[in-house]
């Protein structure tokens, strides 16, 4: 998995980074570049909004760090919590807009996009995404063929996190397929541990769990036609999904502390659930992200005692391959747009990226950064895995809805699928709630 280094060294990153601003500045009469000597941003201040809290939040304000010693600028950043396209907009509307956002949701950043919010990317910064991005992440973060979202952070969520102790103790191998993964789950629940944490508390885990039923089950291009909405959550497809999706959740015997249990834990909760201290379950399925919680929180040494299965396939489909992805904007209204544009540039080179990669729980969709910043061989693998994936790559289907749909907490698909944990009895039923708020958000 290692190969030869080719990231520039740290003094030619400075050179590169400050080229750029430079050319920033002389393409535009941008005065972000007219501090001059190594840190042109000396005393300018970029204020960022993200969902990150906890351990992602104090990674990413390495990265910040980062770019603070290269360019002199300083960095503020507000958590925004799960509901993005709220706090941003009540900001703008208060005249309190951030600079830069981090747009967990294709569909926000549509949004975002429609209301006339955010800036096109620069020169520099799409020069960059064309030279180290598959295409799929650059149609990801444009509107109507203009380029807004520089994807950051991507995330590999089709991955299946367990305990190798609790496994080898039940006696079970990490299983080839959906129905061996129920199997394996109900021989670890007999050996004395539940076989899944669940988060039921943030409904857009339960997003994930669909959207990989769906993916392998429907296939690909169903999973495209749903999640533009031009086929309808009462198809027959959708309801199958649910079904194979309800098996688990009614099972109470593969569920940490039953369907109650799961809906009172957050995704922390869930991840500590497994490699905490005191372990209720063997698995717990997430994104790579897991991996972090996993090592920053409980100290856990991934590949040892944390490591992961692909999402196995479902009936006779093939192995799912969901992605996610943070996207930095830059926002119209923002006190120091340009300072902001100037941090989307270092966000696009391969030496920003590999701040995050060496401190754990991240992963890259820029091809330019070297599999050796990675901590460990499992992440590296997973690494790989996404950007091998390239264009194939299906990206997470509530991301793209419009957020009153698929990205608000308490409401549409989240709060739905949450209901249907609680209850999982009635699929059909499920699939017309989500048809009816999936109508009403797309305005259809």
């Amino acid at each position: 998995m290692m190969r030869p280094r080719t990231t520039l060294p740290a003094s030619c990153t400075a050179l590169v980074l400050a080229l750029a601003l430079g050319a920033t500045a002389c393409g535009g009469g941008d005065p972000v570049a007219a501090g001059g000597g190594d840190k042109p941003l000396t005393g300018q201040t970029v204020s960022v909004a993200g969902v990150w809290s906890g351990t992602e939040q104090k990674n990413f304000q390495k990265v910040l760090d980062a770019f603070t010693e290269k360019t002199g600028a300083k960095t503020q950043f507000v958590s925004t919590g799960d509901n993005v396209s709220t706090v941003v907009g009540s900001k703008i509307e208060g005249g309190n807009a951030p600079d830069v956002v981090m747009v967990p949701q294709v569909g926000v950043l549509q949004q975002f996009a429609e209301a006339g919010w955010l800036k096109p990317l620069s020169a520099a910064a799409t020069k960059s995404v064309d030279a180290h991005y598959a295409d799929v992440w650059k149609d990801y973060g444009s509107v109507d063929d203009t380029l807004y979202g520089l994807y950051f952070k991507a995330a590999h969520k089709s991955t299946v996190w367990y305990s190798p102790d609790a496994l080898d103790q039940a006696g079970v191998q990490p299983p080839k397929t959906y129905d061996e993964m129920l199997k394996a789950g109900r021989t670890v629940s007999d050996s004395g541990l539940a076989a899944f944490s669940v988060a039921g508390q943030d409904g857009w885990t339960l997003t994930d769990w669909f959207e990989n039923v769906y993916l392998s089950q429907a296939g690909p291009e169903k999973y495209d036609a749903l999640a533009a909405h031009e086929l309808k959550w009462t198809d027959q497809s959708v309801v199958d999904a649910l079904t194979t999706l309800g098996e688990l959740f009614a099972d109470k015997q593969l569920l940490a502390g039953g369907q109650k249990g799961a809906l009172n834990t957050d995704f922390p909760g869930s991840v500590e659930k497994v490699f905490g201290p005191e372990p209720e379950a063997g698995m717990v399925y997430e994104g790579d992200f897991v991996a972090g919680v996993a090592k920053d929180q409980f100290g856990r040494k991934i590949g040892e005692d944390a490591d992961f299965f692909p999402f196995p396939p479902v009936g006779g489909g093939t192995a799912p391959v969901v992605s996610g992805g943070d996207a930095a904007v830059v926002l119209k209204d923002g006190k120091n747009t340009k300072a902001g544009m100037a941090l989307l540039e270092y966000l696009a080179t391969p030496e920003a990226a590999a701040v995050w990669a060496e401190a754990g729980g991240f992963l890259s969709p820029n091809k330019g950064l070297d599999l050796s910043s990675y901590g460990d061989d499992v992440t590296r693998t997973t690494a790989k895995s996404l950007i091998a994936a390239g264009d194939s790559v299906r990206f997470d289907m509530s991301d793209q809805a419009p957020a009153a749909f698929g990205g608000t907490k308490g409401a549409g698909e989240w709060k739905i699928l949450q209901d249907f944990l609680r209850d999982p009895s009635d699929p059909k039923a499920t699939a017309n709630r989500l048809e009816n708020a999936a109508a009403k958000a797309y305005k259809d």
